[in-house]
């Protein structure tokens, strides 16, 4: 009982403030208040990656095939971009977006076509199929973000939104290149 499902032990996890203990004991110039948001931010951006991973895979898909969908479906009607535009988007060399549009294609979740105004290039496009799964998966991550952030307020919604805005802007300015 309570083994994992290869077997093994669970791994405890420390807490959140057994862990700054342990941090603050090993290097003293950390700023706890500072340790606390980010190890919290990348506890819960882990639990929620999980997450959607067991939603899209109920659902026949991956989430890097979800990520795809949602780049289609942020790109406007009618759901069309080139692989290179995709690959970008998404942070894929172009080997890796092939890759990933070819097993879409095969399983019906796009369609890749040579754009009738430049043959050269090509047009990766969201099926019916496609946007069917999109919507499931938005109604099953719906469904749990609703009950993550449930303890909230409205009011505390949106200050902790517009908090983490700022620091998602923070994160980009300094990543962009200059």
């Amino acid at each position: 009982m309570g083994d994992t499902p290869d077997g093994t032990a669970p791994v405890h996890e420390p807490s959140l403030d057994e862990q700054i203990a342990v941090y603050q004991r090993e290097f003293q110039d950390l700023d706890p208040q500072v340790e606390k948001v980010v190890s919290a931010l990348s506890r819960l951006n882990r639990r929620m990656n999980v997450a959607y991973g067991r939603q899209t895979a109920a659902l026949g898909i991956s989430n890097a095939e979800w990520e795809v969908l949602k780049a289609l479906v942020i790109s406007g009607a009618p759901y069309r971009m080139g692989p290179s535009e995709l690959a970008k988007q998404l942070g894929l060399t172009p080997a890796a977006m092939t890759h990933r549009i070819d097993r879409m294609t095969a399983e019906g979740l796009v369609t890749r076509e040579r754009d009738e105004s430049n043959r050269v290039r090509v047009i990766v496009e969201l099926t019916d199929e496609g946007r069917s799964k999109w919507l499931d998966a938005m109604r099953a991550a719906t469904v749990f973000e609703e009950d993550l952030l449930q303890d909230l307020s409205t009011a505390e919604r949106g200050v902790l939104g517009d908090m983490l805005a700022r620091l998602l802007e923070r994160v980009e300015d300094l990543q962009s290149p200059s």
